[in-house]
């Protein structure tokens, strides 16, 4: 399979693209209002417990307290305590001893996982990793199970393991590994070896190992130095995890479209991965990058409740609060006089697209897949093989349950962002959240990209923009306002106007004279 990383740097937005065989796979957004949190580690208190829910409530100094379910609490818990300040209550991971607690040293069950309830008291002290966004009026899903994300190595403090990542297949290369993994592990600390160490010497391994442990120095100063509750690492950018976690010698190349992230990403590899500095490009084309490679179809697609199959049948993507729930119908396919072969054919097909909107919508949590009805139980059968090898390629945790007779599949997919819809978009204010229009920044990059495009084919250098006066007072805020930054970046002069009549996430763009509307001449 031919992988390639598109990136596109824009005023409003970051945007990372993966494709497989030509088509967009994964999309991974980062905007200046949103900064991905996932590998965050904040030094916390404990809000409340909640032994009903066997959870506790995490204040981590944000609007809203993070969850932390006892399966998420280490048995290393305690160890922690030695970098807290002299005066914070040490925290423990079970307790006998504590009378009040009829459910001390009890033995836990949750998600096929067996743990000891771990004895948390209000206002204790507490390490704690983001491993999932917030999302809704959800707070934040924490663990205190801390790593520490390296390029080839992963440092867990107060362990003592050696793993190494199942994706090496090699005996000799796996048991060279692990050897070279006891001989750099520091006391205290385990280690994780990644899939990009395969073939890399103890150098490179030791110096990655070097800056983890430093990495996990500064944490603990920021401990001793913050009360609770205060963020002590931040963990890389989306564009930086990307080339951190992704950019292997799987991928045939990575393009970016800025010269300045051109040359971070250059530089970097020169230090971790130099044969992979050869398969990075400067895109310098007039066109949009997007454009070019047929992305920005495909991410407007991708936000379409409606999905075409090449057989004439369509899917249906569905969000609702406690699940997303997709559609299979037969559309205009005719096909054979045979019912369940004319399903089989229609659901084979959507298997494998559903499969792919799942990974490029970044859709999680219960999904209910409502394909058409097949009598035949073998055909069934053939259905639900085939979605489960379209789910291989997926990096998320995905579990799905048997087809039922009804043809519908029931599967959770792990969810640690929310979905690409409602990371591009935000409520509409008219209808209370039962729909959803394109935020300010997102209608930002549109904007951009038109005049891009306007650009890339005339020579006129006067535009007149018209927007809702909402998003014109956006955009003419501030010391140096988005639509000056647009103007000095493409050399055009653009007149602002407000207009109530056009909606949040529209735009109009004319002539200099305001004579002529050049909108649709340049919109994709």
């Amino acid at each position: 399979m031919k992988k390639d990383i598109i990136i596109n740097i824009s005023i409003g937005e970051s945007r990372v693209a993966i494709l497989e065989d030509g088509r967009l796979a994964e999309l991974y957004l980062e905007k200046p209002e949103n900064e991905r949190m996932v590998g965050d580690i904040y030094y916390g208190k404990v809000a409340k417990v909640i032994k009903g829910m066997q959870a506790a409530f995490i204040d981590i100094g944000l609007n809203q307290d993070a969850f932390l379910h006892f399966s998420d609490v280490s048995e290393n818990l305690a160890s922690f305590n030695q970098i807290f300040p002299k005066e914070a209550p040490a925290p423990t991971r079970s307790g006998g001893n504590n009378s009040n607690n009829s459910n001390s040293g009890q033995r836990q069950h949750h998600h096929g996982r067996d743990y000891n309830e771990p004895q948390l008291r209000t206002g204790q002290p507490i390490l704690v990793q983001v491993t999932k966004e917030p999302i809704s009026n959800k707070g934040a899903r924490v663990t205190t199970e801390i790593s520490l994300p390296g390029r080839f190595l992963v440092l867990i403090p107060y362990d003592d393991m050696i793993g190494v990542s199942r994706k090496i297949t090699n005996r000799r290369e796996r048991a060279r590994l692990k050897q070279l993994g006891r001989a750099i592990k520091p006391q205290g600390f385990g280690l994780v070896i990644r899939t990009v160490s395969e073939g890399k010497d103890e150098e490179m391994l030791r110096a990655d190992l070097e800056d983890l442990v430093k990495m996990w120095e500064s944490l603990v100063a920021k401990v001793q130095k913050n009360p609770p509750p205060a963020l002590v690492h931040k963990d890389m950018d989306v564009l930086s995890s990307v080339i951190r976690d992704l950019f292997t010698n799987d991928v045939t190349r990575l393009v970016v479209d800025n010269k300045k992230m051109h040359k971070q990403i250059v530089k970097y590899l020169h230090d971790v991965a130099e044969s992979l500095v050869q398969r990075t490009e400067l895109y310098t084309g007039r066109v949009p990058i997007f454009d070019k490679y047929g992305i920005e179809a495909e991410i407007t697609r991708s936000l379409s409740r409606k999905v075409w199959l090449k057989s004439g049948g369509y899917i249906f993507f569905d969000h609702t609060e406690a699940l997303a729930a997709i559609d299979v119908n037969s559309g205009r396919y005719i096909g054979k006089k045979d019912h369940d072969a004319n399903s089989l054919k229609i659901n084979l097909e959507a298997a494998r697209e559903i499969a792919r909107q799942l990974r490029l919508r970044d859709i999680g949590g219960i999904i209910i897949i409502d394909f058409i009805d097949m009598v035949d139980a073998k055909n069934r059968k053939k259905l639900e093989d085939e979605f489960m090898r379209e789910l291989e390629t997926d990096r998320a945790q995905v579990n799905m349950a048997p087809i039922s007779q009804f043809g519908i599949i029931e599967m959770t997919r792990e969810r640690i962002r929310p979905a690409l819809l409602f990371t591009l978009s935000d409520p509409c204010p008219a209808c209370l959240g039962t729909g959803r229009v394109l935020s300010k920044t997102t209608t930002m990059a549109r904007i951009e990209r038109w005049i891009q495009r306007y650009r890339a084919e005339k020579g006129e250098h006067s535009l007149q923009l018209v927007v809702n006066p909402e998003l014109a007072n956006y955009l003419s805020s501030g010391y140096r306002s988005q639509v000056l930054r647009l103007s000095w970046k493409y050399w055009t002069r653009i007149k602002l106007l407000a207009d109530e009549n056009v909606a949040m996430d529209e735009f109009r763009f004319l002539s200099k004279d305001g004579q002529e509307d050049l909108t649709n001449k340049y919109f994709s």
